[in-house]
């Protein structure tokens, strides 16, 4: 079902900005719209896959034309990496042909266009926080078919923001809620340790989303929360912060043993926010800290 958040602002509801949010469901989908609650300058027009198929051309075409909106937020990903490598082809359909699809859109109807990326463009061999100027080099499906997106977003739409964040959390299925299901039964569970990255609220990418999106400071930026770490010591933080016993065994990732190779060195830097906006992430203790409340 579509979900239309209209807000009175005490003016003809059709002088309001429309926002399309694609993947609104998601774990960023259901933080934009909490972002905008209460909005008296616009309106979402919140879509799924159920509503809007991304990665047919002729429909997104329809659909935007007859929303004619000031913006897309682009929430909309095949996220599941082992998956990727199964069915990149699938993948590639919604995560570069869909962005292909909602840019060439964007840019006949005036829209600006915001298109959310990933850690994994890069090659996850880093020994400092990547800029957005660095090479990419993706090591897997996933990581090849964002980075195929990024490309017809910045071929297809002028008025482009990306913004590549890692190690999301927000309200829906996610790291944080695994490790809190598993300290329920476990007195002790077993997490990498070798492998780094930021932890990144969906709120805070949220905030960073709303304060790019009336700009014209268009292009690519890198969105974490501030500080790094690993998967073992994120999840010592959040049993710390719940007051849980269960003990984290640090391992290495060959101990671990998962289908899929994942990036050792995911960290960030948010050089771009830095350079051109005063926009200041939160640092990744106090948005975790802020979400387990």
């Amino acid at each position: 079902m579509i979900i239309t958040v209209w807000k009175y602002s005490g003016k003809d509801e059709t002088d309001m900005k429309k926002i399309i949010v694609t993947g609104c469901n998601g774990q960023l989908g259901r933080a934009v719209n909490q972002q905008y609650a209460g909005s008296t300058e616009y309106e979402l027009v919140n879509t799924d896959v159920g509503e809007l198929d991304i990665t047919k051309i002729d429909e997104v075409m329809k659909f935007v034309r007859e929303m004619n909106p000031y913006a897309i937020i682009n929430c909309a990903a095949y996220t599941a990496v082992e998956a990727c490598e199964k069915e990149e082809d699938l993948a590639f359909r919604i995560n570069a042909v869909g962005a292909r699809n909602l840019s060439i859109a964007a840019n006949e109807t005036g829209a600006k266009l915001m298109h959310i990326s990933t850690d994994y463009v890069f090659d996850g061999n880093g020994t400092r926080p990547y800029k957005e100027t660095d090479p990419v080099g993706p090591q897997g499906a996933y990581g090849r078919t964002k980075l195929a997106g990024e490309e017809f977003v910045k071929e297809f739409s002028d008025r482009h923001f990306i913004l590549r964040t890692a190690w999301l959390y927000g309200d829906g299925k996610n790291f944080v809620r695994t490790m809190l299901r598993l300290s329920e039964t476990n007195d002790k569970v077993r997490v990498v340790r070798d492998q780094v990255g930021s932890p990144t609220s969906a709120k805070e990418l949220a905030k960073a989303v709303a304060y790019l999106l009336p700009t014209e400071n268009y292009g690519l930026f890198h969105a974490t929360c501030e500080g790094d770490c690993s998967w073992a010591q994120f999840t010592e933080e959040i049993f710390r912060l719940t007051g849980k016993k269960t003990v984290v065994e640090a391992i290495t990732s060959e101990e671990y043993g998962a289908a899929v190779k994942r990036p050792a060195y995911s960290i960030l830097e948010n050089y771009m926010f830095k350079m051109t906006s005063d926009f200041m992430f939160a640092d990744w203790h106090d948005a975790i800290a802020e979400y387990l409340k």
